[in-house]
Protein backbone atom coordinates (compact mmCIF):
# COMPACT_ATOMS: atom_id res chain seq x y z
CA UNK A 1 0.00 0.00 0.00
CA UNK A 2 2.62 2.40 0.68
CA UNK A 3 4.35 1.67 -2.64
CA UNK A 4 0.80 3.29 -4.25
CA UNK A 5 0.72 5.68 -2.19
CA UNK A 6 4.38 7.08 -3.05
CA UNK A 7 3.72 7.08 -6.35
CA UNK A 8 0.30 9.01 -6.08
CA UNK A 9 2.44 11.56 -4.29
CA UNK A 10 5.44 11.40 -7.00
CA UNK A 11 3.11 11.56 -9.67
CA UNK A 12 1.55 14.67 -8.00
CA UNK A 13 4.82 16.27 -7.31
CA UNK A 14 5.89 15.57 -10.52
CA UNK A 15 2.65 16.97 -12.35
CA UNK A 16 3.28 20.99 -12.54
CA UNK A 17 6.35 19.77 -14.57
CA UNK A 18 4.82 17.35 -16.61
CA UNK A 19 3.04 18.15 -20.49
CA UNK A 20 1.17 16.25 -22.92
CA UNK A 21 -0.12 17.00 -25.96
CA UNK A 22 -2.39 15.86 -27.89
CA UNK A 23 -4.31 16.13 -31.36
CA UNK A 24 -7.99 16.90 -31.91
CA UNK A 25 -10.30 18.08 -34.81
CA UNK A 26 -12.15 21.38 -34.47
CA UNK A 27 -15.90 21.79 -33.20
CA UNK A 28 -17.91 24.41 -32.94
CA UNK A 29 -20.58 25.00 -29.74
CA UNK A 30 -22.41 28.12 -28.30
CA UNK A 31 -20.95 28.63 -25.07
CA UNK A 32 -23.75 30.72 -23.31
CA UNK A 33 -23.69 29.41 -19.32
CA UNK A 34 -21.58 31.69 -16.90
CA UNK A 35 -18.28 29.33 -16.54
CA UNK A 36 -17.54 31.32 -13.05
CA UNK A 37 -20.60 29.94 -11.16
CA UNK A 38 -19.81 25.92 -12.92
CA UNK A 39 -16.39 26.67 -10.98
CA UNK A 40 -18.30 26.08 -7.67
CA UNK A 41 -19.70 22.44 -8.92
CA UNK A 42 -15.66 21.12 -9.14
CA UNK A 43 -14.76 20.08 -5.01
CA UNK A 44 -11.25 19.13 -4.73
CA UNK A 45 -10.21 17.03 -2.03
CA UNK A 46 -6.99 19.12 -0.94
CA UNK A 47 -7.71 22.69 -0.32
CA UNK A 48 -4.54 24.02 -2.24
CA UNK A 49 -5.49 22.08 -5.24
CA UNK A 50 -8.78 23.45 -5.36
CA UNK A 51 -7.28 26.82 -4.75
CA UNK A 52 -4.93 26.47 -7.72
CA UNK A 53 -8.03 25.30 -10.11
CA UNK A 54 -10.34 27.99 -9.10
CA UNK A 55 -7.46 30.45 -10.02
CA UNK A 56 -6.62 28.73 -12.83
CA UNK A 57 -10.09 29.00 -14.16
CA UNK A 58 -10.62 32.56 -13.64
CA UNK A 59 -7.73 33.25 -15.50
CA UNK A 60 -9.29 31.69 -18.22
CA UNK A 61 -12.12 33.48 -18.11
CA UNK A 62 -10.28 36.69 -18.02
CA UNK A 63 -8.59 35.54 -21.20
CA UNK A 64 -11.66 34.19 -22.89
CA UNK A 65 -13.24 38.01 -22.18
CA UNK A 66 -9.91 39.68 -23.86
CA UNK A 67 -9.90 41.39 -20.27
CA UNK A 68 -5.62 41.78 -20.00
CA UNK A 69 -5.80 43.71 -17.11
CA UNK A 70 -7.79 41.15 -15.01
CA UNK A 71 -5.77 38.37 -16.53
CA UNK A 72 -2.86 39.92 -15.07
CA UNK A 73 -4.81 39.99 -11.37
CA UNK A 74 -5.65 36.53 -11.56
CA UNK A 75 -2.40 35.44 -12.86
CA UNK A 76 -0.76 37.18 -9.89
CA UNK A 77 -3.61 35.34 -7.67
CA UNK A 78 -2.93 31.73 -9.40
CA UNK A 79 1.14 32.30 -9.14
CA UNK A 80 0.57 32.67 -5.12
CA UNK A 81 -1.21 29.59 -5.07
CA UNK A 82 1.24 27.33 -7.19
CA UNK A 83 3.99 28.96 -4.90
CA UNK A 84 2.23 27.00 -1.82
CA UNK A 85 1.58 23.37 -3.61
CA UNK A 86 5.19 22.12 -3.18
CA UNK A 87 6.90 20.72 -6.98
CA UNK A 88 5.07 23.72 -8.51
CA UNK A 89 7.33 26.61 -8.14
CA UNK A 90 8.38 26.79 -12.04
CA UNK A 91 4.57 26.47 -13.03
CA UNK A 92 3.99 30.01 -10.91
CA UNK A 93 6.96 31.68 -12.75
CA UNK A 94 4.94 31.00 -15.74
CA UNK A 95 2.27 33.05 -13.87
CA UNK A 96 3.76 35.47 -13.10
CA UNK A 97 5.09 36.21 -16.39
CA UNK A 98 1.34 36.29 -17.24
CA UNK A 99 1.15 38.93 -14.53
CA UNK A 100 3.73 40.70 -15.87
CA UNK A 101 2.39 42.25 -18.91
CA UNK A 102 -1.07 43.36 -19.95
CA UNK A 103 -0.35 42.03 -23.87
CA UNK A 104 -3.36 40.05 -24.10
CA UNK A 105 -1.11 38.10 -26.82
CA UNK A 106 1.54 37.93 -24.60
CA UNK A 107 -0.56 36.37 -21.51
CA UNK A 108 -2.24 33.58 -24.46
CA UNK A 109 1.16 32.61 -25.49
CA UNK A 110 2.26 32.09 -21.91
CA UNK A 111 -0.74 30.64 -20.82
CA UNK A 112 -0.16 27.24 -23.70
CA UNK A 113 3.25 26.49 -21.20
CA UNK A 114 0.61 27.16 -17.83
CA UNK A 115 -1.66 25.00 -19.05
CA UNK A 116 0.04 22.22 -19.99
CA UNK A 117 1.74 22.18 -16.59
CA UNK A 118 -1.93 22.68 -14.63
CA UNK A 119 -3.68 19.96 -16.93
CA UNK A 120 -0.92 17.59 -15.34
CA UNK A 121 -1.92 18.00 -12.21
CA UNK A 122 -5.26 17.81 -12.46
CA UNK A 123 -5.10 14.02 -14.12
CA UNK A 124 -3.53 13.27 -10.63
CA UNK A 125 -5.97 15.31 -8.66
CA UNK A 126 -8.39 13.83 -6.31
CA UNK A 127 -11.73 15.26 -7.15
CA UNK A 128 -14.48 14.81 -5.14
CA UNK A 129 -17.63 16.19 -6.64
CA UNK A 130 -17.48 17.85 -10.55
CA UNK A 131 -15.75 17.01 -13.91
CA UNK A 132 -12.80 18.91 -15.57
CA UNK A 133 -12.79 19.18 -18.99
CA UNK A 134 -9.39 19.31 -21.19
CA UNK A 135 -10.28 20.94 -23.86
CA UNK A 136 -8.10 22.10 -27.07
CA UNK A 137 -8.09 24.50 -29.81
CA UNK A 138 -5.48 22.98 -32.73
CA UNK A 139 -5.19 26.76 -34.24
CA UNK A 140 -3.68 28.40 -31.16
CA UNK A 141 -0.39 29.68 -31.40
CA UNK A 142 0.15 29.56 -34.67
CA UNK A 143 -1.48 25.76 -35.34
CA UNK A 144 0.45 24.25 -32.93
CA UNK A 145 -2.63 24.26 -31.00
CA UNK A 146 -3.18 24.98 -27.35
CA UNK A 147 -4.69 23.03 -24.49
CA UNK A 148 -7.24 24.30 -21.69
CA UNK A 149 -8.98 23.49 -18.30
CA UNK A 150 -12.74 23.83 -18.44
CA UNK A 151 -15.58 23.17 -16.07
CA UNK A 152 -18.20 22.89 -18.49
CA UNK A 153 -17.90 20.87 -21.76
CA UNK A 154 -19.31 24.56 -23.29
CA UNK A 155 -16.13 25.81 -25.46
CA UNK A 156 -15.04 29.18 -24.49
CA UNK A 157 -11.53 29.23 -26.67
CA UNK A 158 -8.98 31.58 -24.16
CA UNK A 159 -6.69 31.92 -27.16
CA UNK A 160 -8.51 33.90 -29.19
CA UNK A 161 -12.05 34.86 -27.14
CA UNK A 162 -14.77 36.43 -28.99
CA UNK A 163 -12.54 35.94 -32.39
CA UNK A 164 -13.48 32.52 -32.59
CA UNK A 165 -15.47 31.27 -29.08
CA UNK A 166 -16.31 28.19 -30.19
CA UNK A 167 -13.19 26.87 -31.67
CA UNK A 168 -12.54 23.71 -30.26
CA UNK A 169 -13.27 20.40 -28.49
CA UNK A 170 -13.03 18.85 -25.77
CA UNK A 171 -10.27 15.90 -25.44
CA UNK A 172 -10.65 14.56 -21.83
CA UNK A 173 -13.03 14.50 -19.22
CA UNK A 174 -11.45 14.44 -15.57
CA UNK A 175 -14.44 12.81 -13.29
CA UNK A 176 -14.66 12.33 -9.27
CA UNK A 177 -13.59 9.30 -8.06
CA UNK A 178 -16.85 6.86 -7.05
Amino acid sequence: MKKYIGIAVLSTFMACTSSVKKETAVTDSTATADQASAVNDVKLADPKTESIYKSYISLKNSLVAGNATAAHQTALDLATSLKAFEGCENTALIAEKIAGTEDIKVQRKEFTALSSDVIALFKHADIKQGSIYIQHCPMANNGDGGDWLSSEKKISNPYYGKEMLTCGAVLEVIKAKK
